[in-house]
């Protein structure tokens, strides 16, 4: 507690010829120093207070605390330091590093927003509102990458997945959903990749009834999606990777009308497993001669009965996959594209590249805990979601900054650990903070090339 201040020592003797001694008697002290690298990101880009901006507040004016801007930023900044609930404000109401996120004075006796503050604000959120922050947070996403890349950009590829996020208790627009086998919500995400760059940035976070379809509102946010990018990038070609979920006849339409490429998987049918069969039968003799797995390609042209209403260039990987002792296994795929490249390219180098889209999910999932929407309100629970989108754009921010364009595959959980958890901030006054950060750490180097990046001093 804030009033219980311990004096206590740890004394190590016999380890060292000198005696080494552990004090506990800071006051204003933190684990969490390196947060002010987001609060540095948060202000250059914009985001929170874009995402403020967006949000009302009908409370009456002489009784308020905590503004909009401090609780959405309040709980933006924990989930970027790991703290997933909003029951976490009750130990981080007094934290210095914390409070200094927020502007306040680190050494006052003001809090933070407490919990029932923070359930209050997340379920006083309509739709609206909800969408209005969607459309600051694509816009402040793009716009950075806009002024980073300026006129270098040549292509734009759109991937567009689905996960689960399951619920417990009477939550609004919780179903069973039986793919997972569980009530859940299911979160729909957005990430855009520029030119060959490997990063891909969070766009859009859509929450979805546990019940959707499954391209569920794919179609509405996919056209969002590129008007947004053009608006930004009018110049750039835009191509759309999407699983076979959303390969239904109405998103393909939109997509030839837009003259955008894609590379959309299709589950095989009767007739597409015809088409591939004379490279069926080849790829076998090869797999049986070899004694490994081989894989061929090919395409042909193919039209549904009903639905389609002109033919469409459907590739195919026809492929033996023999794993260890087991008998060899037929692993025919099929992807329907409008691209000019040769099959064994669009689906290598373009369609299995949307494999990535699963790590960024399993960051969001592992590293922010993006399925911690427990609010009863649907509502509430897409505020949250989109909280954790941008808390997701700050921490990419900063890895980016350490790392380059060329960003390594870290996971969301070592870049906290690396660039957050530095060690103790120890708050001298309201206007200085101290970092205890040796030379020697092998965090340091990182450290510091980010915050010369964002304007800081290090001394």
């Amino acid at each position: 507690m804030s009033q219980d201040i311990t004096t206590q020592r740890v004394l190590f003797p016999g380890l060292f010829k000198k005696p080494v001694v552990a004090c506990f008697d800071q006051r204003q002290g933190s684990s969490d120093g390196g947060a002010i690298l987001l609060q540095a990101a948060d202000r250059q880009l914009g985001l929170s207070a874009a995402l403020a901006a967006c949000l009302g507040d009908e409370r009456q004016a002489g009784k308020v605390e905590h503004t909009i801007h401090q609780m959405l930023g309040q709980r933006i900044f924990g989930l970027a330091c790991g703290y997933a609930d909003a029951n976490d404000a009750a130990r981080l109401a007094n934290d210095p590093v914390h409070k200094l996120l927020l502007g306040l004075d680190p050494e006052s006796s003001d809090s933070l927003a407490s919990q029932p503050t923070l359930c209050r604000f997340e379920n006083a959120v309509g739709p609206k509102e909800l969408f209005r922050c969607a459309e600051a947070l694509a816009d402040t996403v793009l716009s950075r990458q806009q002024r980073r890349l300026k006129k270098r950009v040549r292509w734009i590829t759109i991937d567009l997945d689905a996960t689960d996020d399951p619920t417990h208790g009477e939550q609004q627009l919780s179903f069973f959903n039986g793919h997972y086998h569980h009530s859940c919500y299911l979160p729909l995400l957005a990430f855009v990749n520029f030119n060959e760059e490997k990063e891909q940035f969070l766009l859009a976070a859509v929450l979805q009834p546990g019940n959707a379809a499954p391209a569920g509102c794919g179609l509405g946010l996919l056209r969002r999606v590129i008007e947004r990018v053009r608006r930004y990038f009018p110049d750039a070609r835009i191509r759309v990777r999407l699983d076979s979920a959303y390969a239904t006849p109405e998103i393909l339409s939109y997509l030839d009308g837009a003259k955008v490429q894609y590379a959309v998987s299709l589950i095989g049918n009767a007739v597409l497993q015809q088409e591939a069969e004379s490279l069926m039968a080849e790829v076998r003799k090869l797999s049986a001669a070899s004694g490994k797995s081989e894989r061929l390609y090919g395409e042909c042209q193919y039209q549904t009965g009903k639905t389609w209403p002109q033919p469409r260039r459907v590739i195919f990987k026809a492929e033996v996959v023999r794993e260890g002792e087991r008998d060899p296994r037929d692993n025919p795929r099929f992807v329907v594209t409008n691209g000019s490249q040769k099959p064994r390219w669009v689906y290598e180098k373009i369609y299995c590249q949307r494999g990535e889209i699963e790590n960024r999910i399993k960051e969001l999932h592992h590293g922010l805990e993006m399925d911690r929407t427990s609010c009863q309100g649907f509502w509430a629970n897409q505020l949250r979601l989109l909280m954790t989108a941008a808390a997701y754009a700050l921490l990419q921010e900063l890895r980016i900054r350490a790392t380059g364009t060329e960003c390594a595959r870290s996971q969301v959980t070592q870049l906290r650990e690396r660039l957050l958890k530095i060690g103790a901030a120890v708050v001298v006054s309201a206007r200085r903070v101290v970092l205890h950060l040796p030379r020697w750490s092998p965090f340091y180097s990182s450290f510091c090339r980010i915050a010369s990046g964002l304007g800081a001093t290090v001394g």
